[in-house]
């Protein structure tokens, strides 16, 4: 595809793009052209747009852009960020599936995996694909809808047990100024459970990328899914990263979210409990540097009683870089006997960083349990006293001390060889 000219704003870039290609994409077309023009209503969201007001979109976006990247990496770099060794491995590469370097081809009993482009005459995919994701409620998500290139679809089927993690690597490598849209559907049937790790990697780019991309999740009646997403995207990367899950009866559903670097990183984590004792976690950790932003913003959405949600956030905001935090939990007057609780929990380590927490909670039912807390401070003076006093240096009391804080994130991991690789880079962060 070639970068589109002689236009005059974003928005119009984008339209005039999803025009010149449309006939090459993927899927049903009629669902493209309701989302091209649900985005075209919203247009890249500014400061003036209450949900996007801590970050410059426009400014990220400004330039020319291609929309595909026909730049390769080679097997031993793609090698070099599979970091966990036993794994199930789908490789996306610049937004699309890679069948090369992806490891699937002796899959456990029920576990199928497609090229999301190759998918769309399978049943579930027909039944389940853009049902969930509102192309009126964020433009991004209308813009993915529109204009995905690739991905993957992952479907397990009804009681089927997958103990071996499935990895998702997402990996950008660019030459020019390059925007993707990558697209992955989840499908985890009745009494099924699965893991899932997302990584989002930069590799070897000479060029800024913005990739935007979407991950719908579906947890049948009784089904348990532990979901992970590790982002490090460098100093150079933006990242628009859009999780919608719609869980079912008696399932658990469990998503983490580690943010470790990138320029700008916008995480939507959109959940909808759907039916009634539903369980719902949702852990994060984001780390920030230099002039980097990371914009957190999650939906809760309790739609039956007898539901129970959790949020843990916490962040650690340096030098000039700023965070924010909006959660929102929203209890409709049929969900009865609601538990929902919120805490976001920051430290800054300069008085230059900034951090916006914004926990909201909207009730309609009379019987729930909700609650939301929120802090922010530094490190605490007197625990470094304390540490310094017994022989540490400053450096390793205040590395102590952030460990500890980030501890209680890192300690939700459950495969072993995941959480050692976060506390590697944590360490590596704060040398």
């Amino acid at each position: 595809m070639e970068t589109i000219t002689k236009v005059n704003t974003i928005k119009d870039k984008l339209i005039a793009e999803f025009e010149s290609s449309k006939g090459s994409l993927f899927g049903d077309l009629s669902i493209r052209e309701q989302a091209l023009e649900a985005f075209s209503k919203q247009g890249i969201p500014n400061r003036k747009s209450e949900e996007y007001k801590y970050v410059n979109m426009e400014l990220a976006l400004k330039g020319e852009f291609l929309f595909s990247s026909s730049k390769k990496l080679s097997a031993k770099q793609i090698e070099s960020s599979q970091f966990l060794k036993d794994a199930i491995v789908v490789v996306i590469e610049n937004g699309k599936f890679n069948s090369e370097h992806s490891k699937i081809n002796s899959l456990p009993q029920g576990l199928q995996v497609f090229n999301i482009s190759d998918a769309i005459s399978n049943d579930a995919f027909k039944k389940h694909y853009s049902k969930y994701s509102d192309v009126n409620l964020d433009p991004f998500i209308a813009l993915n809808t529109a204009m995905s290139i690739g991905g993957v679809f992952i479907h397990v089927a009804k009681s089927a047990v997958v103990e071996t993690p499935i990895h998702i690597i997402h990996l950008t490598s660019v030459s020019e100024n390059t925007f993707l849209n990558s697209r992955n559907l989840i499908v985890v049937d009745e009494n099924a459970q699965a893991t899932i790790v997302e990584s989002y990697e930069i590799i070897d780019s000479k060029a800024k990328s913005f990739n935007n991309a979407v991950t719908e999740i579906i947890v049948e009646a009784n089904a348990i899914v532990d979901h992970y997403k590790i982002q490090d995207e460098r100093d150079f990367g933006h990242l628009v990263c859009t999780t919608q899950s719609i869980q079912k009866k008696k399932s658990v559903f469990t998503t983490h979210t580690f943010t470790l670097s990138g320029l700008l990183v916008r995480n939507n984590l959109n959940m909808v409990l759907d039916d009634e004792f539903i369980e719902s976690h949702l852990n994060g950790l984001y780390l920030t540097n230099g002039s980097q932003v990371v914009d957190n913003h999650t939906l809760v959405d309790h739609r039956k009683p007898n539901c129970n949600s959790n949020q843990l956030y916490k962040g650690i905001i340096e030098e000039k870089s700023s965070a924010t935090f909006n959660g929102k939990i929203y209890v409709r007057k049929d969900a009865q006997k609601t538990n929902a609780f919120q805490s976001n929990k920051n430290i800054l380590l300069s008085d230059d960083g900034t951090i916006n927490t914004k926990p909201q909670l909207e009730i309609y039912a009379d019987d729930v349990k909700c609650s939301h807390g929120t802090s922010t401070g530094k490190l605490d003076e007197d625990k470094i006293f304390y540490l310094r006093a017994r022989g540490l240096s400053e450096a390793s009391a205040k590395k102590l001390l952030m460990h500890a804080f980030a501890s209680e994130v890192v300690g939700t991991i459950k495969i072993e060889a995941l959480r050692e690789y976060v506390e590697a880079k944590i360490s590596k962060r704060f040398e």
